[in-house]
C-alpha cells in the first residue's frame, strides 16, 4: 500500500498496516524535504504516483487537504486501515480510503463515508450517518442517531447529543457539547455549543 502525506497522521496509519501484517511501499509528499519515514521511502509528490493497481490512503489529517489529493488520484484504488482494537459493530458501512484509529466504538448500523478519520478512542454510537472528508477527532462522542455532514471536523473530547445534524465543512470546538443542529460551514464552541462565525 501506498501512503499520499509523510507527517504525524501517517504515522498512525503505518502502525495499523504493519499490526495487519500490509507492507507500506512508500510515500508521497508535496514537501520535497522529506525522503523517508521511519524507513519507508518517499517516492516523489503525488503527480508521480503510477501505481493505480496498488491500494493507497491519503494519509492527511486536514480536511480540504484531504480532499483535493483524492481529487488528483482519480484511477487509484483507496484501502481502508482499521486498527485491531477498535470496536466495530453489527451492519456497520466503512467507505474507501477511511481510517479508524486505536481504541475506536462504531455500534450498530452506522455508516462512514469516504477517506473518513476516526481518531483514537471516539465513540459513535448506534445508527449515526458520517460524510465524506469527515474527522472525527480523539475523544469525541457521538450519541445515536447523529449525522455528520461532509467535510465537518468533530474537535476532541466534543460531545453531540441524539438525532443531532451538523451541515457540511464545519468545525466543532475540542470539548463542544452539542444540542442542537448546525448548518453547514459554521464554527461552534462551548457547552453548550454556539455558533461563532460562518466560514463562507
Amino acid at each position: 500500500m501506498y501512503l499520499f502525506g509523510a507527517s504525524g497522521h501517517a504515522k498512525v496509519i503505518v502502525d495499523i498496516l504493519l499490526s495487519k501484517g500490509v507492507q507500506v511501499k512508500g510515500f508521497y509528499d508535496e514537501d520535497e524535504s522529506k525522503k523517508e519515514l521511519w524507513g519507508i521511502p518517499v517516492i516523489g509528490k503525488t503527480k508521480d504516483f503510477n501505481d493505480p493497481i496498488e491500494e493507497c490512503i491519503v494519509s492527511i489529517g486536514k480536511n480540504n487537504t484531504r480532499k483535493k489529493v483524492v481529487e488528483q488520484l482519480k484511477d487509484a484504488e483507496f484501502g481502508i486501515a482499521i486498527h485491531k482494537t477498535s470496536n466495530i459493530g453489527s451492519h456497520v458501512e466503512i467507505g474507501e480510503g477511511t481510517v479508524i484509529m486505536p481504541g475506536t466504538i462504531i455500534n450498530a448500523d452506522t455508516k462512514i463515508g469516504e477517506h473518513v478519520i476516526i481518531n483514537t478512542s471516539s465513540s459513535i454510537d448506534h445508527d449515526c450517518n458520517i460524510g465524506n472528508f469527515a474527522h472525527i477527532a480523539p475523544n469525541a462522542s457521538l450519541c445515536g442517531g447523529v449525522e455528520i455532514g461532509d467535510g465537518t471536523l468533530i474537535g476532541a473530547g466534543a460531545t453531540v447529543i441524539p438525532l443531532v445534524k451538523i451541515g457540511n465543512w464545519c468545525t466543532i470546538g475540542a470539548g463542544a457539547v452539542v444540542v442542537e443542529d448546525i448548518p453547514d460551514h459554521s464554527v461552534v464552541v462551548g457547552n453548550p455549543a454556539k455558533i461563532i462565525k460562518q466560514t463562507v
